[in-house]
């Protein structure tokens, strides 16, 4: 007999604990329906809206003076919603180089004989930079511009014979092209007396020197990097959903990692053809100016790209509530609560962007909401109470 006792005031104690729990606990009720429990059980245990749970002035504690206000209605602040964009924000880090980053090398070889710049020198385009030694070639040149003052002296003689019919015209004519060959070779000569000279081949700051006078270099030894950092390029990666919103011009912002807190503003330089199919992503580079020289080719940059989204309803973050169905705000048409379903989409400081059908305008309650049931009747707070209509009417008269 004692187990059966035990189960008796076990049972007991369930009762009027979950009898309690339904009367005091906002949100019991809707637990208990949404599991199945009847709802004549539910409505005989809840508390009466806008009703503290005690015994009131006839009715069941829901006639005038309950807390909830006038005729029961439970008291509430609202907020009305408003829109705003979306935005979609890109943060992404780049590598950076020179607008125009050349190395120069030699166009013949042989043994420098002269370097005339330094490493941080800043050089024009067409600037000489280094010498090779260049003897051979100016003594092929002299000779070769003796051979066409030669054949040109020859040229004019057989002309001035020729008109005293002393020569035919066959010996002119092979004069003249005698001549026309020795300015060739002359012209010859002279280039690869000038290509003896390394010059930059654009302008821009010098890097480091890798030779030393002396050395035997070819038209494959690196002699300087040449860097023109007026501007420097910033090229990242972004994500394929990107990919129809990026185009030339449009602004970024980026910031070198190495300089926090110094933005800077360029334009989209240029746009891949084609993704990257291993990543998905699409090379994108950005242009950003360098008036102050101080960016290096190679920093590390943090890009900043902002895209417009599309429009959602706003609502105050004390006004969103949560249920086992998910988010939901409460939204007073008239005098009535209504329960709206919402996904939200973006938090921001002061408000929450989601998507719900709300309009512009409806008013969203924030303060107040543990009393709200679908449906059920309220009074907004610093609203004066609607008058009940047998008052108007009495008036009227």
């Amino acid at each position: 007999m004692r187990f059966w006792k035990q189960l008796a005031v076990s049972l007991v104690v369930l009762v009027v604990g979950g009898a309690a729990w339904i009367r005091f606990a906002p949100g019991a009720g809707e637990t208990l329906a949404a599991i199945g429990v009847s709802h004549p059980l539910i409505d005989a245990l809840s508390p009466p809206q806008g009703g503290d749970g005690g015994g009131g002035q006839g009715n069941g504690g829901r006639g005038q003076g309950g807390r909830g206000g006038p005729g029961g209605a439970a008291l509430v602040v609202v907020k009305p919603a408003a829109t705003a964009v979306a935005n979609d924000r890109l943060n992404v880090i780049g590598s950076g180089e020179a607008i125009q980053s050349v190395t120069v090398t030699p166009a013949a070889t042989g043994n420098l004989t002269q370097i005339i710049v330094r490493s941080g020198d800043r050089v024009e385009a067409g600037q000489v930079i280094a010498r090779l030694d260049s003897d051979e070639q100016m003594i092929a040149a002299e000779q070769a511009r003796l051979a066409r003052d030669s054949a040109r002296e020859k040229v004019e003689r057989y002309r001035n014979l020729g008109s005293a019919r002393v020569v035919t015209a066959v010996d002119v004519r092979d004069a003249e092209i005698a001549l026309q060959a020795a300015e060739l070779a002359l012209n010859t000569a002279e280039l690869d007396l000038k290509r003896r000279d390394i010059v930059a081949p654009s302008k821009g700051m010098v890097g480091i020197i890798t030779v030393n006078i002396g050395d035997y270099v070819t038209t494959s030894t690196p002699i300087a990097v040449v860097d023109d950092r007026s501007e420097i390029l910033v090229d990242f990666w972004v994500p394929e959903r990107f990919a129809s919103k990026i185009f030339v011009g449009q602004p970024v912002t980026a910031s070198a990692i190495a300089q926090p807190g110094r933005p800077l503003d360029g334009v989209i330089h240029a746009i891949d053809n084609r993704l990257d199919q291993a990543s998905r992503t699409l090379r994108v580079r950005a242009r950003i100016e360098n008036p102050d020289d101080m960016l290096r080719a190679g920093m590390s940059f943090s890009v900043t790209m902002a895209f417009d989204g599309d429009r959602y309803p706003t609502v105050d973050p004390l006004a969103i509530q949560w249920s086992s169905e998910g988010a939901y705000v409460w939204r007073i048409q008239g005098d009535k609560s209504e329960r709206v379903p919402i996904r939200i989409i973006q938090r921001n400081s002061d408000t929450v962007l989601v998507e719900a059908k709300l309009a512009e305008g409806d008013r969203v309650v924030t303060e107040g909401v543990q009393r709200l049931r679908d449906g059920g009747t309220v009074r907004i707070a610093g609203e004066a109470p609607a008058e009940p209509e047998q008052k108007v009417a009495g008036e009227a008269q």
